[in-house]
């Protein structure tokens, strides 16, 4: 009997294995799995359009017109025509002084202006029958200069005193405080009894026909303002309510903030209150420029890069490009540097994307591909203004 080695046993088991392996290699083995289908993306194409250049700041309203009402005399408060909150007219009453005292002036004055023209026409009297009398030689030219002078005295009485009624006329008003113009009370400070002099404020009213809105700019974006520069109220949602001009920009900055005020009137049509804080935006300038959507831009160690779609040896592949974006606007942002107009830009798989690798069009729904600013394809969205918040 033949002793096998245990070395010889071991090298026949490998070249065994192999063997069959050989065989089954030959016999049917499967293929290299294929390389997987090109990713169908969405993409945009880049084409000028308006961009504005703006500013987002808080603002206060205040009215053209607000007053706060003072009386002209002193005295007991008798009666308040008005409450808070009530529209009024011009003119119209809003307190009443206790005016008892200048009545009874006016009294006096008005019965010493009759007195005075009861001697006046007594005055003429004498004045015609001494005139009389003189011609007739019953009456010498010494009576007739004395009842001249009698009437001129007369007359200046009269005219003292029919001054006299006129001022007290003038002071009686005075106790009756009325609106200096349509608007709004305020609170009403005093009540019924209330002592109240030249200097205690009684309400105020405010017109909110017409309001400015005052914000404070940095210095050097003062220097680009116009005249005729738009300055817009928005909502708290950053809806426009409403539209101005800037009518005035400060001369000089706050010594302590370095900021200029800008001014801006418009006609209140949708309810705002003076002394509100709003939102203001002002319109810096306005260029046409190219946006790319928010989400087609993808950033590495902090540069934007943006994926744009080209043809490459008879394939089509994405290309990161890097980018320079400017100001940020609605969902997209201005591309400064980097991108051309009629560049075809992705806008979905951002993350699955690579440098050079091939993809598939998304077909468009509807008629034509997807404009950014015009018909941007489902989850993209859309390039609205952009501007510097």
């Amino acid at each position: 009997m033949r002793r096998v080695r245990p070395l010889e046993a071991l090298k026949k088991t490998v070249w065994g294995a192999t063997l069959l392996v050989a065989v089954a290699g030959c016999s049917g083995g499967k293929a290299a799995p294929a390389a997987p289908p090109p990713r169908e993306i969405e993409t945009v194409t880049l084409e000028p359009k308006q961009v504005r250049d703006t500013g987002e700041y808080l603002g206060a309203l205040t009215s053209r017109q607000n007053v706060t009402v003072l009386p002209q005399v002193g005295g007991y408060v008798r009666r308040i025509h008005v409450r808070p909150g009530q529209q009024v007219a011009e003119g119209a009453p809003l307190v009443e002084v206790d005016a008892r005292e200048e009545t009874a002036a006016l009294d006096s004055a008005q019965a010493q202006l009759s007195s005075a023209q009861v001697n006046l026409e007594l005055a003429r009297r004498t004045l015609a029958r001494t005139e009389a009398l003189n011609k007739e030689g019953l009456a010498s030219a010494q009576e007739l200069e004395g009842a001249r002078a009698q009437v001129e005295a007369a007359e200046a009485a009269s005219r003292s005193s029919a001054a006299q009624v006129t001022q007290r006329q003038v002071q009686l008003q005075f106790n009756v405080v009325r609106a200096p113009f349509a608007g709004t009370v305020g609170d009403v400070l005093v009540r019924l009894g209330d002592f109240v002099s030249a200097t205690t404020p009684l309400t105020s009213i405010a017109q909110a026909d017409v309001l400015e809105v005052s914000v404070a700019v940095p210095s050097p974006r003062a220097r680009s303002l116009k005249p005729d520069t738009a300055l817009e109220i928005l909502d708290a949602q950053g809806k426009v309510l409403l539209t101005s001009t800037v009518f005035f920009v400060a001369p000089q900055a706050d010594p302590r903030t370095q900021l200029v005020e800008v001014k801006a009137a418009f006609r209140n049509t949708v309810g705002l209150r003076p002394s509100e804080l709003v939102r203001a935006r002002l319109v810096y300038s306005v260029r046409d420029a190219l946006q790319i959507p928010a989400l087609a831009v993808v950033r590495q160690s902090g540069q934007p890069f943006a994926l744009v779609v080209r043809e490459k040896e008879g394939k089509t592949v994405v290309e990161r490009r890097p980018i320079t974006l400017g100001a940020l606007g609605e969902m997209a942002y201005v591309v400064e540097k980097g991108l051309q107009p009629g560049d075809l830009v992705a806008v979905s798989s951002m993350q699955a994307l690579r440098d050079g690798m091939p993809v598939k069009l998304k077909a468009a729904k509807g008629s034509g591909g997807g404009v950014l600013g015009s018909a941007p394809p489902p989850g993209v969205a859309g390039g609205g203004p952009a501007g510097s918040r």
